[in-house]
């Protein structure tokens, strides 16, 4: 899972992470606890620590409390190339909105200190920054899910966060500046089917 600062109202919050020690069974993710190891987390749901490895795209054995891991190979996993095919273009297959909800949304940046800029979904967003992603709790906007958020655009929910529960969402916003200025908003979000 992507490490990531919550940008509000101009000032940099806290690191967003999950404070469950279990997978979730909607996101495929572990959150690290004091003393664990790659070793001991493959073990524990039944792979190899070099799976572990490509799948949270790490390049040695060092993991951190409250980091989040992908433990397991999603169903639901979006890939670059399916979230670019999503466009926003009146040539695109209508969608339709199955549900519209109201959210806060916040805004973050996969460029900042500490963060790995690899979503919950795989996506790389340091590689990819044009992408329209937004993080979710997956409870309520499931993994994978279209949607259109007021003031943002069409995107696709592909990341989870710690501060992401209920009825909140983050939007990515690749420049760190932007992501600042979006601060705090009440929006409606459209879910697309």
């Amino acid at each position: 899972m992507m490490k990531k600062f919550l940008l509000t109202l101009g000032l940099a919050g806290a690191v967003l992470f999950g404070n469950g020690h279990a997978a979730s069974a909607a996101s495929n993710t572990y959150t690290v606890k004091s003393g664990d190891s790659l070793y001991r987390i493959a073990k524990q749901y039944k792979t190899s620590v070099s799976n572990l490895k490509k799948w949270n795209h790490l390049k040695s054995n060092v993991i951190h409390p409250k980091q989040k891991l992908i433990v397991s190979p999603s169903n639901k996993k979006v890939t670059t190339k399916q979230v670019s095919k999503k466009k926003t273009s009146s040539s695109s297959k209508k969608l339709r909105v199955v549900k519209t909800i109201t959210v806060k949304a916040t805004a973050y940046t996969a460029n900042c200190k500490r963060c790995s800029g690899i979503t919950a979904t795989g996506l790389n967003l340091r590689k990819n920054p044009k992408l329209k992603v937004i993080s979710v709790d997956p409870r309520v906007i499931k993994l994978g899910t279209k949607v259109y958020v007021q003031g943002y655009g069409y995107a696709v929910a592909a990341d989870t966060g710690g501060a992401m529960k209920g009825n909140k969402i983050d939007v990515f916003i690749p420049s760190k500046a932007k992501a600042l200025q979006w601060g705090r908003k009440t929006v409606k979000v459209k879910i697309l089917k």
